[in-house]
């Protein structure tokens, strides 16, 4: 004790000299630590990254990379899965659109589980559109009627949609980025040059990503127009609709122009299947026209299946990180009609949040 002083004020100065130093102390510069070594991670696949636009010169548009190969790892995705969105086609007996239910006629499930639908819209909606065209050697004699219907497809589309133009042969190039403007997309088509295999799954895997990266309505639709099976992708078909399956769509809708003297049947019979499948899986429609000059109805006929789907949205049952294939199916039913048929998207992946996928560090 500090002697002469009184015991209270001895005891307030003491706590104060302390103060101080543990301040003078804090104000100290810190000793260099030594730099920490950088965090190992996981190795992950790079599945088909779209990288920065180049400038398109006259004659090709600008890469559209493939899937990159490379050890299993995660995706990165962009929303809570616990809200799902299901965009849907009601069909009669006779295979014509049903435009009249209300959201008491649908009933949703998920593994078989009912699910409570949370929003219920029938209108038209704008889409953010990539059209895929076949730009192999085959499709040469093809192009001015795929053109055509091309454009005609954008014209006959919601005026606040939004369209990008690819053509993929050995690889996927951009011809022309996001617009509705007809003379851009008329000057893309002018771009692509018929010759090389035919990369199919690449050019799908590629275009999902740049929808996800780029588009700017949630509604998203893929267009796909060729003449033949892939024969040049590093993807696989399961790749290409997983891909698709983990962004939360887009619909795919498919054109086969199988036809001609030519035509291998056996291969003809697996490209119709694959082309099938790719639609079935996420809720479109796959067309087979008899010849060039059915592609153009077909186009319209795309266009108004678009523009009057019904969209649906539930909250899963299922936390999302339990992760997994969910299997969805949509019923309808309404005393106005017979059996009804609803094409939508088969099922989906859950899509988790970062915190929720972190992986532990990799020891060696």
């Amino acid at each position: 004790m500090l002697s002469g002083v009184p015991k209270g004020f001895a005891a307030a100065a003491l706590l104060s000299l302390i103060l101080c130093a543990a301040i003078a102390r804090a104000q100290q510069p810190a000793p260099a630590q030594p730099a920490a070594a950088p965090a190992q991670s996981s190795p992950e696949v790079a599945p088909s990254p779209v990288t920065s636009p180049e400038p398109a010169d006259s004659q090709q548009g600008t890469p559209l990379n493939p899937i990159q190969r490379g050890a299993t790892g995660q995706f990165t995705l962009r929303a809570n899965a616990y809200e799902v969105r299901l965009n849907a086609t009601v069909l009669d007996g006779s295979g014509h659109s049903v435009q009249t239910l209300d959201k008491d006629a649908f009933h949703v499930f998920e593994d078989n589980v009912p699910q409570t639908i949370t929003g219920f819209r029938h209108e038209d909606l704008p889409v953010s559109l990539g059209i895929l065209i076949d730009s192999s050697g085959s499709m040469y004699d093809k192009r001015v009627a795929v053109d055509a219907a091309s454009l005609d497809l954008v014209k006959l589309s919601n005026p606040e949609d939004e369209a990008f133009l690819v053509d993929f042969s050995w690889e996927a190039f951009i011809d022309q980025d996001f617009t509705n403007n007809i003379d851009k997309l008329q000057q893309g088509l002018s771009y692509i040059k018929s010759s090389g295999g035919t990369a199919i799954y690449d050019a799908v895997v590629a275009s999902a990503d740049y929808l996800s990266k780029n588009a700017k309505h949630p509604k998203q639709v893929l267009l796909i127009v060729t003449d033949g099976e892939d024969n040049a992708s590093s993807a696989t078909l399961e790749q290409a609709i997983r891909r698709i399956q983990d962004f939360d769509g887009p619909v795919v809708y498919c054109i086969g122009l199988l036809f001609g003297d030519d035509t291998n049947k056996t291969e003809s019979r697996h490209a119709r299947r694959v082309l099938e499948t790719l639609s079935e899986q996420t809720g479109g429609a796959a067309y087979f026209p008899k010849s060039v000059k059915d592609v153009d109805a077909i186009t319209k006929e795309v266009a108004n299946d678009i523009r009057t789907q019904y969209t649906i949205a539930y909250h899963s049952t299922k936390p999302p990180e339990l992760g997994g294939y969910r299997v969805v199916r949509v019923e309808a039913k309404d005393k106005g009609y017979g059996k009804l048929s609803v094409r939508t998207r088969s099922g989906y992946y859950p899509r988790v949040t970062p915190a929720a996928t972190a992986k532990p560090a990799v020891t060696q």
